[in-house]
């Protein structure tokens, strides 16, 4: 099991520009779509760094850090202690994120592959959801469609062991208020403008380290 390790040391918080990567064909009509529900979970004049509607903890906000030694750039590490999500970059930094993740036992850490992305994607609470919560999640069974109100909320980032798809997400939320806390079944939660920063920036085939967090953690700085 991936035990939490001090590798990242903070600095100053400065947001790079987004390299825009790859995108999956899809019709003008989606692409219209999609660009209205970006504007509609982006707050008017957003500045990664400063921009905060949300209320979240300062420290939940964008920033850049420097990466310890030997990290991979293009890989994600999930801090599940301080509740931070690092992309490594080249040149010794990374770009860090808040995040919230899985209530209780249900946070699963472990090594993955991101071999799947998805701009504005549909949802579909797994069997195990709907047995454990059928008052949360049953009615959802047949699959909700994508928008700014979809539990995976404007962006998500598909984790895999192997060939095999294990339906833990990094994913936006459309309830930001969870950041910095424990509130999912299993995913990894993003504030939406700040997942649509990293997806541009993410390629497949990256490695996600989630570590396990420690009983006596606090998302408190």
């Amino acid at each position: 099991m991936l035990t939490r390790r001090h590798f990242i040391q903070t600095t100053t918080a400065l947001f790079a520009a987004s390299v825009i990567a790859p995108a999956p064909a899809a019709s003008s009509a989606m692409e219209d779509q999609w660009a209205i529900w970006d504007d509609q979970v982006t707050p008017p004049g957003y500045d990664p760094a400063t921009t905060n509607p949300w209320g979240l903890h300062p420290r939940f906000l964008p920033a850049r850090v420097e990466a310890r030694d030997g990290l991979a750039p293009g890989d994600i590490h999930v801090d599940a202690v301080a509740r931070y999500l690092y992309h490594i970059e080249p040149g010794g930094t990374a770009m860090r994120y808040g995040v919230a993740i899985a209530r209780g036992k249900l946070y699963q850490p472990g090594t993955y592959t991101i071999r799947r992305k998805v701009k504005w994607p549909s949802w579909t609470p797994t069997q195990n959801m709907i047995r454990r919560d059928p008052d949360l999640y049953e009615e959802f069974a047949g699959g909700m469609e994508p928008g700014p109100q979809n539990p995976l909320g404007s962006r998500a980032l598909y984790l895999y062991v192997g060939d095999r798809d294990t339906y833990l997400r990094i994913h936006g939320t459309p309830q930001p208020g969870t950041i910095g806390g424990r509130a999912s079944s299993g995913c990894v939660r993003m504030v939406m403008p700040h997942i649509n920063e990293l997806y541009e920036q993410v390629a497949l085939g990256v490695t996600a380290f989630l570590y396990a967090p420690e009983a006596a953690a606090t998302a408190q700085s």
